[in-house]
């Protein structure tokens, strides 16, 4: 099984991880750069030219790079690695997972608010349920999330899904199925292994 539950797909391109060693589907790693003045670059998107570097989307790891050997065994060279490395890559996956959402709910593909989820679990329309990991218990308990590993996740915060809504906050979201779902799915899953707290517990829920 990949990280988020997902089964692992031996057609899916894989990637070895260059501080733990460990292969993995290449949608469980972040891509890194060396950009200009032979700088480390997070490259979430894995658009820019030059070649990659991936590490797994785990904060252990991701602080565990910061020292530069990883990186510059991987290239080569010495390289700068820049202290932000770990926030840089928490605020590219944030920024990526909050807009693909935005796509969807203007698609008539996402909801917010409690009514309109129940409504959308109740019809077994829920691909992924979102709560927000700062909302009250005794409301996220009252939703059940569909069944099936990865597609639930409590990953961001009510401010941070309200984002996505045009919303001052939003503590329940649902998304249907659409072409969609597999991005958010992976950005999601790699924003709760970035947020992972020291000691092992997740700011991310992922089941």
């Amino acid at each position: 099984m990949a990280r988020g539950g997902r089964d692992k797909d031996r057609a899916s391109p894989e990637r070895r991880c260059v501080v733990t060693g460990q292969t993995a589907p290449r949608s469980d790693l972040v891509r890194f750069v060396v950009g200009p003045e032979d700088s480390v670059v997070p490259d979430v998107l894995e658009k820019l030219p030059g070649r990659g570097f991936w590490v797994s989307s785990e904060k252990s790891a991701l602080k565990q790079s910061l020292d530069g050997k990883a990186f510059s065994r991987a290239a080569r060279q010495k390289v700068d690695v820049p202290t932000t490395l770990v926030e840089d890559v928490e605020r590219q996956l944030l920024t990526g997972l909050t807009g693909r959402l935005s796509v969807a709910r203007k698609a008539g593909m996402a909801v917010a608010g409690f009514e309109k989820v129940k409504d959308w679990l109740a019809k077994e329309d829920v691909e992924i349920l979102f709560q927000a990991t700062d909302g009250s218990e005794r409301g996220k308990s009252k939703l059940r999330a569909p069944r099936g590993n990865g597609r639930f996740f409590e990953v961001l915060t009510a401010s941070e899904l309200g984002l996505s809504f045009g919303r001052e906050n939003v503590i329940h979201a649902a998304l249907a199925a659409s072409g969609l779902v597999e991005g958010i799915r992976r950005d999601a899953v790699r924003l709760a292994g970035v947020r992972e707290s020291d000691g092992g517990k997740s700011a991310g829920k992922v089941k």
